[in-house]
């Protein structure tokens, strides 16, 4: 990875990227060292190079700092047409330098959604410098055993502030709705994305015929399977007259790092990957996450809990930052998650394999779909076989597997 980038990722240019961020041009970048930020299996639409500088200013102390480079990829493949054709680092370039960075200077340093951007660099390589949050002291939870309700409210608490700082920006700032209308599900997304959400069907179609609890349903998944990305379309559409909000739009356990006490209590979470964020209802984050990222028995036993806890921390929040729109009520809450549950249901087929594929078995986009079969090892995991006996039965109850 590191060998692919030597030629321009050198101490010139990260010294250009330090004194241009740091607003500071007696910066001298003496040595860097890099390496992958991410392991197979955390990161599917970029490559994250994590690079320690060693640099001093005005010829004095030498100081060191550690940045990530986000890159669009740069192998040919089908992982960097989409990246591409879908605009994906466009609208994070767009988050991270304008939205995001008044969104985090509404709410205060206090409660910090994203880290900052350093650089971004349109042309080719297209990529973005940010600051590396692991140096912060921040990190990825476990993806495999599914997030804890002490992870699960704090993840909550943080996309509502989220939410609701979204809110506030729109009602100053119009125009900002507009700048985020793709999100996952797009007639203007390249027809690659589409075949994996068809394809990840059909081998979960495949996968469920060996799962005698829910055999009877891989018929109908199956028959989904052509329909799936217009169901996904259907579920995530804008409705103006609903209450909505700038979303995440890719908010699951690897798109959020956690900051620990001496206990291992989680105290603090950021954001960080904003490539499919969309203008729509609140619903899409919520659904997603929770079917998602969060442990079968927190989603089974405590998912009141959770809604409540995020509605509490939207509406007062909203409140502090001068709102003029009205936050939902529970029941209207409720009600949106209700009639989008098909995103939840797409989220568990789609998703969730990714989450729960370890990190000895995962591949990379390009992997998995230059085969011409799909295979994602994730859909073979016993934990996720366990998820999906218990959520197939109430797919179905709800009329959701049904065309």
């Amino acid at each position: 990875m590191a060998l692919e980038t030597s030629t321009w990722l050198n101490l010139c240019y990260v010294e250009k990227i330090l004194r241009k961020s740091e607003n500071d041009n007696s910066i001298q970048v003496i040595d860097i060292f890099s390496k992958p930020a991410t392991v197979k299996g955390d990161n599917y639409t970029s490559d994250m190079i994590r690079i320690t500088v060693e640099y001093s200013r005005d010829s004095k102390i030498k100081e060191k700092k550690s940045i990530i480079v986000k890159l669009s990829p740069l192998l040919e493949g089908v992982r960097q047409k989409i990246v591409t054709q879908a605009g994906f680092f466009h609208t994070e370039m767009s988050m991270m330098s304008d939205t995001l960075n008044k969104m985090n200077k509404l709410l205060g340093s206090k409660h910090r959604l994203s880290a900052k951007i350093l650089y971004a660099q349109n042309e080719n390589p297209v990529l973005l410098v940010i600051e590396d949050l692991a140096s912060l002291g921040f990190q990825m939870a476990d993806r495999l055993s599914g997030l804890d309700l002490d992870h699960s409210i704090l993840a909550l608490h943080r996309l509502a502030m989220f939410h609701a700082a979204s809110v506030a920006l729109c009602e100053k700032e119009p125009k900002q709705k507009e700048m985020y209308t793709k999100g996952i599900f797009s007639n203007q997304h390249p027809p690659d994305i589409k075949e994996i959400f068809i394809k990840s069907m059909k081998a979960l179609a495949d996968e469920s015929v060996n799962w005698p609890e829910v055999k009877k349903y891989s018929e109908k998944i199956a028959k989904l399977a052509d329909h799936i990305f217009q169901i996904g379309l259907n579920a995530s559409q804008l409705c103006e007259d609903e209450f909505n909000v700038i979303n995440h739009g890719d908010c699951h356990v690897n798109n959020m790092l956690f900051k620990y006490d001496n206990n291992g209590k989680p105290t603090d979470q950021i954001f960080v990957d904003f490539q499919i964020s969309v203008y729509a209802s609140p619903a899409l984050d919520l659904l997603y996450f929770l079917n998602s990222s969060i442990s079968l028995d927190i989603i089974e036993y405590k998912r009141d809990v959770l809604l409540n806890e995020y509605l509490d921390t939207l509406t007062t929040t909203m409140k502090l930052l001068n709102c003029k729109t009205q936050p939902p009520t529970m029941k209207e809450l409720k009600a949106t998650l209700k009639r989008r549950a098909s995103f939840g249901m797409i989220t568990s087929f789609v998703i969730l394999p990714f989450m729960l594929c370890s990190k000895a078995e995962a591949k990379d986009l390009d992997e998995i779909l230059s085969t011409g079969t799909y295979i994602n090892a994730g859909l073979k995991s016993e934990s996720y076989k366990k998820i999906l006996i218990k959520r197939l039965p109430l797919y179905d109850e709800w009329g959701l597997l049904d065309l």
